[in-house]
């Protein structure tokens, strides 16, 4: 089902999009690709909405910083400097988060109006940045598709392809309270994660990968085992699998208060473990984590990370699914 949802200052209509399926309902705006709430059973067979946003677009207007529940691109995470060379020239960004390049810069695709499609089982979302967008070179053809398997799993699927050289790193930035995500009720620094990643990116002081893949043993950076997640986490959790033509499961998240449980597959090499610590009101510091399915951040600048360029006539493909559960 598909409905209005709002409509912007320049006037261009906003829609909302409603999945339901298996006791599971999913809602998502045209605005962003933004996943506005999930709504899964606990233990008791009690629903409520396990992802922070707002009810009306205002919010999302209002509060755009955290990426609350967005479709991010064109690239996810950070670019060192907000440039990187492809092919001997340099591409300049804008220093959204200076002196770096985040998510995509300053109109990324978390705040550009998709085109929808209602497909089997959910909808496709699809948009075409033009070549020069946010400094991104090629015109990049983008579509995601959002569906509910059988079981209630949200599954997103991110197709592209260019007409030149370009880089491509898209991810979705939901938050997740498995308690509930009303503001105020409940921290998410309780929930227990396990995360398939025996390393991780060690960062500078402006967030950026210092190059290193450095081994969790020993670390706070060791969730091979479940354990509380707690605070203090926006780093790159480099997947034992790598990157993989199918999704394969990687990582659980399980609130014991509300016996909610989360598990993420995924074709991609890392994921952005953030533990939300700067979230503005009406949330507060750690009522939530995102985990961010993704390629490493700064990869353009990084020759030794998993490449993220695409080239005209190439493919991209990414999928991530998320599952629910209650024990």
């Amino acid at each position: 089902m598909t409905e209005l949802f709002g409509t912007l200052p320049d006037g261009t209509e906003v829609h909302r999009c409603t999945l339901e399926r298996a006791g599971v309902r999913v809602r998502v705006l045209s605005y962003g690709g933004i996943v506005q709430s999930v709504e899964v059973p606990d233990r008791e067979g009690r629903t409520a909405n396990v992802v922070l946003g707002f009810d009306s677009l205002r919010g999302y207007l209002d509060c755009p910083s955290p990426y609350f529940g967005a479709l991010v691109g064109r690239y996810a995470n950070r670019i060192a400097g907000a440039r990187f060379t492809l092919d001997g020239r340099t591409y300049e960004l804008a220093a959204n988060n200076a002196p770096n390049s985040l998510h995509g810069g300053e109109q990324g695709f978390d705040k550009r109006v998709w085109a929808v499609e209602e497909i089997e089982h959910g909808v496709r979302l699809s948009r075409v940045s033009p070549d020069g967008e946010e400094g991104f070179p090629g015109r990049l053809e983008v579509s995601t598709a959002y569906t509910l398997d059988a079981d209630g799993t949200l599954r997103i699927t991110y197709d592209a392809s260019t007409d030149a050289p370009t880089v491509v790193n898209l991810t979705n930035h939901s938050y997740w309270n498995l308690a509930g995500a009303t503001a105020g009720t409940s921290s998410a620094a309780g929930h227990e994660l396990s995360v398939a990643a025996g390393r991780y990116l060690p960062v500078d002081g402006t967030l950026i990968p210092t190059g290193e893949e450095a081994a969790v043993d020993g670390t706070r950076f060791d969730f091979r085992s479940a354990r509380k997640v707690g605070t203090g986490y926006d780093h790159n959790l480099v997947l034992d699998k790598g990157v993989t033509g199918t999704a394969e499961p990687v990582a659980e998240l399980y609130d014991p208060a509300s016996g909610r449980l989360l598990t993420v597959d995924t074709t991609e090499p890392g994921i952005q473990l953030y533990t939300g610590d700067h979230l503005p009101a009406p949330y507060a510091p750690g009522d939530a984590v995102a985990l961010e399915t993704q390629h490493y951040p700064d990869s353009p600048n990084r020759p030794e990370f998993p490449s993220v360029r695409l080239d005209a006539g190439q493919p991209y493909h990414s999928e991530t699914a998320y599952g629910f559960d209650a024990r």
